[in-house]
């Protein structure tokens, strides 16, 4: 049998921390690498985060390079590639970065060997992530209800595959709940019952039945799970959410990465001061385009340094966000850009029928975004 290997890559963000220390706690059969992909240009608190997961796992979390940072001119990955790009800046549109610095170096280490890549996408969150396009990595989600990659149930659930799926719930299921089961296994997938409700379907019913079928059916397949004897996470039952990663990470002793943490700021509105909150929303690169102007505001007055060196990057025509930064700093724009954040923060918390939270904004900005740097 093939040998298979386990990553899972840390982005120096809560989830992708949160999901190094649960494997290594729920399942420590699992020989998981745990690695991270550097651009040189991460905010201090990201790296502060890596070297106490370090001494959490037991074991030294790899560097997946991106350049031969011997040879190159530039001592950094950014810096290297930004070169190679004629000073053009990444942009939401044209994320030379994420491919450059996270994906090709992920995808180049693994080459062609057969590789499970645990992904810390949250049972509260509706997307999918990066999904590679090699054949020899296969996704898994462990926080999520279903585990498994949405090509993987495209193919488990597709209608010239009833019969199978049917015959092994046939084998393990009780007949308490089979009966049920198939009612479900038995209806074609249609614009009346689509993929996604078939799925649900089923794993509402019982999840772990659910994985074990899957877990026979990549036993039919080229997967890298099919070629495992035995897949402890089929045994999950468990979804989790925002409030069990801090939770993972409080526990740990690993603790919340620190930018996530609000910081009061101060803001002048009709003459009056009021105080808010803010903090960054993601981890990734210090001058991430994704991030909200308030994020810039915070970037600029907690990493005053930092804000600069992002500056001296843009020139004409290339900037980070429409705005360029030499603009955004003037105090009347700092102002301004608190005053909308406060009012709206103020409203939303007006018009919520329960408490929000920090947490709730840093929810509310993960909205956008590039899952392959940020999970």
């Amino acid at each position: 049998m093939s040998e298979i290997k386990h990553v899972l890559g840390i982005s120096g963000g809560k989830d992708s921390a949160a999901l190094a220390i649960y494997m290594s706690r729920k399942h420590p059969d699992v020989d998981v690498e745990y690695y991270t992909c550097d651009t040189g240009k991460e905010l201090t608190e990201t790296y502060d985060l890596i070297n106490k997961l370090n001494s959490v796992l037991g074991k030294d979390i790899r560097l997946y390079k991106s350049i031969d940072d011997l040879n190159s001119p530039e001592k950094n990955p950014f810096d290297h590639f930004l070169a190679m790009y004629g000073g053009y800046l990444p942009s939401a549109t044209a994320r030379w970065c994420t491919g450059k610095m996270k994906l090709e170096p992920f995808e180049n280490e693994i080459g062609t060997t057969p590789t499970i890549s645990y992904v810390g996408i949250r049972g509260d969150e509706n997307r999918e992530g990066y999904i590679s396009k090699k054949e020899n990595i296969q996704s898994i989600f462990p926080f999520r209800k279903n585990i498994w990659s949405e090509d993987v149930m495209k193919k488990f659930l597709a209608n010239s595959n009833i019969d199978f799926v049917k015959s092994h719930y046939e084998l393990i299921a009780p007949k308490g709940k089979l009966e049920m089961i198939l009612q479900y296994v038995e209806q074609p997938i249609s614009l009346r019952f689509t993929q996604k409700q078939k799925v649900n379907a089923l794993l509402d019913t019982d999840v772990k039945l659910f994985n074990k079928v899957v877990f026979e059916f990549l036993k039919t397949t080229d997967y890298p799970v099919g070629k495992l004897e035995s897949f402890s996470l089929i045994e999950n039952d468990e979804v989790l959410g925002i409030d069990d990663i801090f939770k993972i990470l409080d526990e740990s002793g690993v603790g919340i990465p620190a930018y996530y943490l609000p910081l009061e700021y101060q803001v002048e509105i009709d003459g009056e001061i009021k105080k808010g909150t803010y903090s960054r929303s993601r981890s990734g690169c210090f001058f991430c385009f994704f991030q909200q102007k308030i994020e810039w505001v915070w970037l600029l007055e907690q990493h005053p340094t930092l804000y600069e060196k992002a500056i001296e990057y843009e020139k004409e025509g290339y900037t980070w966000t429409i705005e360029p930064l030499q603009e955004l700093k003037k105090p009347e724009r700092v102002n301004a850009i608190k005053k909308e954040h406060y009012l709206r923060m103020h409203k939303n918390k007006t018009n919520a029928k329960t408490n929000t939270s920090w947490q709730d904004e840093i929810l509310e900005a993960e909205g956008e975004g590039c899952a392959s740097c940020f999970i």
